[in-house]
């Protein structure tokens, strides 16, 4: 294990981390809201962390190892989260307790969006970006935006690109080198929030709540800056169908946007088996939806029905987590069943969370052959995606990744009921955590203020496990990992 080259990485990250707190610093600046001091403390506390981390090994120059770069995403996050808390802990308003201010930032920067601060109308306008920019920095990660800028400074980045981007099948590069399939990413990322900016703005949202939310979008998190969350725009249905729409294409492979960019045609998606299977599931999910609110009358008019339906349905199944209404209250089994739509979530190489679409497509056709084998048991039949038959390494780690979730799941959740929550807050408060998807039904439909900072930090790991994907994690608890 090179312990130098690890440390002289996560200083460079930190020096490069603060400088998300000049943002924010200017937005204070701008409304003269009296938050500055925070921002500024912050800036100073993380760059003087990295330098310190930094200075000592600055001239170690090595290749990172595959080991290495596990390590340097697991610390990296751990200290992220940490000193993204620093502006919480230090702000005067909204006053918050070390466990609260680490638990927003490891909910933004996971783009979780489970919040602990109540009356965000009435907070400073520079915490609200603040949440906001956040999310979005976590949206499409951290570590890839790094592996775009490292190079300069003589560190290689396939390793830290591995451990990060998250999915089953996440060895192909876009471009024949790595720093450019990370600005690829990139630059698809950001002409999407530009674009989800523009379109909230002439939708009627201010231009703060345009690209605040087009930053929480995005980046699937679900972060607003109203308590009401997008249900604070109700007198306009277009920022509804808007969201709509960029929820669901950000919840979409990112190789496949830069495929179809690259070709100028919508092929990538046609032919793409995930896709396919991700379009199907958010469409049975809203025609569901949407039917059962019709029967039982929820809305006057059809029109509020029908729009209600279908964004409350992409914002959970895709694992954003904004809502327009008090769905808990909802009838029938729709609450629970949305909160079951997350378990799947996004496809992978997006900014949702969840298992992924690929994983649960793989279970479902894994199920399958076992049925057949029982019919016929000498046969061979592989599992293919498209027309091309995966091998049993990419069987066994989906298998190996599904068994891990309902362990870890059941483990953390009677653990939680353990510190004294009911079983259905606990269920959807590790549901919506460990899927990276925000609210969740119970005690902590709105807010997660009111329960224990033993829960607390539980869910913060939760969180961690699944914006990293459990291995990523895990992978470091196992003594074979420490082995020479």
């Amino acid at each position: 294990m090179q312990f130098t080259i690890i440390q002289r990485i996560i200083g460079l990250l930190l020096m490069l981390f603060s400088t998300s707190m000049l943002p924010p610093l200017m937005v204070s600046w701008w409304y003269a809201d009296g938050s500055h001091i925070p921002f500024i403390a912050g800036f100073a506390l993380t760059l003087l962390t990295g330098l310190v981390l930094w200075l000592p090994v600055r001239g170690k120059r090595k290749e990172l190892r595959l080991r290495d770069g596990f390590i340097v995403v697991v610390m990296f996050w751990t200290v992220l989260g940490l000193s993204g808390s620093l502006p919480f802990i230090i702000s005067e308003f909204p006053e918050m307790s070390i466990t609260d201010a680490v638990f927003e930032s490891i909910s933004g920067l996971t783009t979780t969006g489970a919040t602990v601060i109540t009356g965000l109308d009435n907070l400073p306008k520079s915490i609200l970006y603040y949440r906001q920019q956040l999310q979005w920095l976590g949206g499409m990660g951290i570590i890839v935006l790094a592996v775009a800028i490292l190079p300069m400074l003589g560190i290689g980045g396939m390793q830290l690109y591995r451990a990060e981007t998250p999915g089953p099948m996440k060895d192909n590069k876009l471009t024949p080198r790595i720093t450019e399939t990370a600005k690829a990413l990139w630059y698809i990322y950001l002409g999407l929030t530009v674009a989800c900016a523009f379109a909230y703005w002439l939708a009627g949202m201010n231009m703060f709540d345009a690209i605040g939310h087009s930053f929480s979008t995005v980046a699937i998190g679900g972060f607003s800056t109203h308590d009401a969350s997008l249900g604070y725009f109700q007198n306009a249905p277009m920022v509804e169908i808007i969201a709509i729409i960029f929820m669901f294409a950000a919840g979409i492979n990112f190789a496949l946007h830069f495929l179809s960019w690259r070709s100028f045609r919508a092929t990538p998606y046609l032919h793409d088996a995930e896709f396919k299977t991700y379009a199907s599931i958010l469409i049975v999910a809203a025609l569901i939806t949407t039917g059962f609110l019709y029967l039982s009358n929820t809305y006057a008019d059809i029109s509020s029905t029908i729009v209600h339906g279908i964004f409350q349905a992409v914002s959970i199944a895709t694992t954003t987590g904004f809502t327009v209404s008090d769905y808990q209250a909802w009838p029938f089994f729709i609450p629970v069943f949305l909160i079951f739509l997350s378990f799947i979530g996004a496809c992978a190489g997006s900014t949702g969370g969840g298992m992924k679409v690929i994983r649960f497509l793989l279970l479902l056709k894994q199920g399958h052959r076992e049925l057949s084998r029982l019919s016929h048991p000498n046969a061979v039949i592989p599992i293919k995606i498209g027309q091309k038959p995966l091998p049993n390494r990419v069987i066994d780690s989906v298998w190996g990744f599904f068994a891990a979730y309902v362990a870890i799941f059941s483990i953390l959740m009677l653990i939680l009921m353990m510190t004294g929550l009911d079983q259905i807050t606990a269920f959807s408060a590790i549901a919506a955590c460990m899927n990276n998807l925000g609210p969740g039904n119970g005690d902590v439909f709105a807010h997660y203020k009111d329960i224990n900072d033993v829960a607390k930090w539980l869910l913060c790991f939760a969180m961690m496990l699944g914006r990293l994907e459990i291995f990523t994690l895990l992978v470091l608890l196992t003594p074979t990992f420490w082995r020479k």
